[in-house]
């Protein structure tokens, strides 16, 4: 098992991060996710908004990866479910895969949230949890995913103008 936790600061406000976070899928900057269905959306009695979604994904694993972990097909999918706080002013995030479970699950949680000491921020804190099972190299292959995660949120960058999300920030 590896555990992958990281934070970032958006210059923009929560509401701002919140609505693009929202919208963010599928974008040409991450064609990696194919698909996106609303299966359900609610408010709930205190005011917050739940999404349950199931996200397609087409991932171009090496060739190696794909005959260690037996696997042909690259299309995953994963399930979301997010809890939109507007009293409260989180925005959090949690997603499982629910493709090839029985080798690899990936875990993810993420939560905005105002930055503490400037209302203008908002603070983005992400972990994921990888476990990769029953195939040879599990350590190397949960670092390997580890390190694409990382490398996909790194992929942040400033926007072009202020105000305004770019969609090089959500990749």
């Amino acid at each position: 098992m590896k555990i992958w936790t990281s934070e970032h600061v958006f210059n923009h406000p929560w509401e701002t991060v919140t609505k693009a976070a929202m919208q963010k899928y599928p974008n040409p900057m991450n064609p990696s996710v194919v698909g996106v269905d609303v299966l359900d959306r609610h408010v709930d009695p205190h005011g917050r908004l739940h999404s349950n979604r199931l996200l397609s994904t087409e991932w171009g694993l090496p060739s190696i990866v794909k005959s260690l972990i037996g696997a042909t097909r690259t299309c995953t999918y994963i399930q979301e479910h997010s809890v939109v706080d507007p009293g409260e002013q989180t925005f959090e995030l949690k997603s499982t895969n629910i493709t090839l479970t029985n080798m690899v699950s990936v875990d993810e949680r993420l939560i905005y949230r105002p930055h503490p000491q400037d209302p203008e921020k908002t603070m983005l804190t992400q972990e994921a949890l990888i476990t990769v099972k029953g195939v040879s190299l599990s350590s190397y292959l949960e670092g390997v995913m580890a390190n694409t995660i990382s490398s996909n949120a790194n992929k942040r960058s400033p926007p072009p103008t202020a105000g305004v999300i770019s969609l090089e920030e959500f990749v």
